[in-house]
């Protein structure tokens, strides 16, 4: 019997877009299961980066989505922990992840965890990009 290859990607999922689905539909593309982590309010705040909506909004908008087979808030204070309790086969980053795969793959190693981690294509990133959605909705807003 073949073994189910679970997938893992990352992403804050603010304002849901065109962009968020490719990514989502792209990482499923490389396995059977696919797992959303969602970022965590602390994290981004840490990051000095406003979202729309609470984490738990976030979370409830990807959970709904057909695509996703689970979908969980990250750990803000130990992003491995997530990969370590998970155990997926594929780790996909979003082509504008701030992280080189090269450090993500040593850290994962020290934690003797070993999945296959791959870079994602954009789609239309000058159009379905969520800063500038959110750019474009607070001009509207003036």
């Amino acid at each position: 019997m073949k073994q189910m290859k679970k997938v893992m990607c990352f992403g804050t999922f603010d304002l849901l877009h065109l962009g968020h689905l490719h990514y989502l539909e792209q990482a499923k593309e490389h396995g059977d299961y696919l797992i959303v982590v969602i970022a965590r309010d602390a994290t981004k705040q840490q990051q000095r980066k406003e979202t729309i909506f609470t984490e738990k909004e976030r979370l409830k908008l990807i959970q709904s989505l057909k695509i996703v087979d689970e979908a969980v808030l990250g750990y803000p204070d130990d992003h491995f922990h997530i990969i370590q309790d998970k155990k997926p086969d594929v780790i996909c980053l979003g082509y504008d992840h701030q992280v080189r795969e090269k450090d993500i793959a040593e850290k994962l190693a020290s934690l003797e965890l070993h999945p296959e981690i791959m870079r994602l294509q954009p789609y239309k990133p000058t159009i379905h990009k969520s800063t500038k959605l959110r750019e474009k909705v607070l001009k509207s807003n003036l």
